[in-house]
């Protein structure tokens, strides 16, 4: 059975959380209720706990002395965290980290997705902190209900009303379908540049953050894949669950690439190789007289292609095309001269691609129309990325 953790706070809203839990368990779902202290002011943790069949958590230091820590287990247990009604000042904390009670220190220590459906006044609610706060949230990977339009606690009309529990549990079940779609997978993805040196001190390479490669091999994970990604030089943390090995060159991509490959069902090529290496490598650092008019170099290997060649019935293979001019038309020759069956293309050098937060993507196969995402996080591009896998790896079944 799926477990939800579902966290209420202060709001009047909180009579429609009843509703919630009972939503839940009439799909099969266990609930875990955890309030806030001013919500247990509001309402007896006692009727919350009467509806769940578990005790409703309130402090974060009343549980009795045990070997295991009570957020930290329950963060392992859940498939969800869901926070309904969520105030104003509960969206802050989760933004801001703070880690005061259960129910904001359950949020730092859980994997799962996060649903908030936010009730509150309508000033508080449109105050652009709380905005922030939850454009904030967004950009980590949160999911919002959004509030309703309608007659408020404090007698005014407008925006902030909680939104109706059957929208809240619908939305919940939809993102615990996808904690499982990748269950029993292993992911096989690639990020970041790549450094072909010239000395200890110089290399060719390209501006590539590794952001776009981190975000996807994060979606794999909460999508309950086994996830190896193979990282170029970034400054990022690697995804919690991933396994992670790092390398520098091309030539180490590709023989992690290789090691990796026949073990992955799903293999997402997101790293930006660099393309040329020198083939005079020096120990030490080239003095400017000791380096001519021109440095020869020679091609690193094409990594994409290569898998290509080696892939096996039912493995399913996603490139990567950056393109400064004619993407389309790039990105479908790569499709078909590297085997892929996916190629996803962007254009660099427009604000989209290298070292940005964002992306535009275009996301071609062979015999389906081209899917243009427009600018969205590299987080959101990432979702779609793996929503259109599984479309296709589905319509392969059938």
């Amino acid at each position: 059975m799926k477990k939800v953790a579902l966290g209420v706070s202060s709001s009047i809203g909180i009579y429609k959380a009843c509703e919630v839990v009972r939503g839940f368990q009439k799909n099969g779902v266990e609930v875990q209720v955890v309030m806030t202290r001013n919500a247990a002011r509001l309402i007896s943790p006692l009727l919350f706990s009467g509806l769940s069949g578990t005790t409703t958590i309130v402090g974060l230091f009343e549980e009795p002395m045990a070997r295991t820590v009570g957020h930290i287990s329950l963060a392992k247990e859940i498939a969800l965290l869901c926070v309904a009604p969520a105030t104003a000042n509960v969206i802050g904390k989760f933004s801001g980290g703070v880690a005061d009670d259960f129910l904001s220190t359950l949020f730092l220590a859980s994997r799962a997705p996060v649903l908030i459906a936010p009730a509150m006044n309508e000033a508080m609610y449109l105050h652009p902190q709380t905005q922030a706060n939850i454009a904030r949230l967004r950009a980590l990977g949160v999911e919002f209900v959004e509030p309703e339009k309608g007659y408020l606690a404090c007698g005014d009309e407008g925006w902030g009303r909680l939104a109706e529990p059957e929208s809240i549990v619908k939305e919940g079940l939809r993102l615990i379908g996808r904690t499982a779609s990748l269950k029993g997978k292993t992911v096989l993805v690639t990020a970041g540049p790549t450094r072909e040196h010239l000395d200890p001190v110089r290399f060719l390479s390209n501006p590539s953050s590794g952001k776009m490669g981190y975000e996807l091999a994060r979606e794999a994970v909460a999508r309950g894949a086994e996830v190896i990604l193979v990282s170029g030089p970034t400054s990022l943390v690697p995804p919690a669950g991933a396994r992670t090995e790092f390398v520098r060159t091309a030539a180490e991509m590709q023989e992690a690439c290789l090691r990796a490959f026949p073990k992955a069902d799903i293999v997402v090529m997101a790293a930006a190789v660099s393309d040329f290496r020198f083939k005079d490598v020096r120990t030490r650092k080239a003095g400017k007289a000791e380096v001519g008019p021109a440095l020869a170099v020679e091609k690193t290997p094409d990594i994409l292609a290569l898998l290509g060649g080696k892939k096996r019935p039912g493995q399913f293979l996603v490139g990567f095309a950056a393109e400064t001019h004619d993407i389309l038309a790039h990105a479908r020759k790569k499709l078909v001269a590297k085997k892929a069956d996916l190629m996803v293309a962007n254009a660099v050098g427009e604000g989209e691609g290298f070292g940005t937060d964002d992306n535009a993507v275009r996301i071609i196969a062979a015999s389906r129309p081209v899917q243009v995402t427009g600018l969205l996080s590299k987080l959101e591009t990432s979702r779609v990325i793996f929503d259109r896998i599984e479309a296709a790896l589905e319509k392969k079944r059938r």
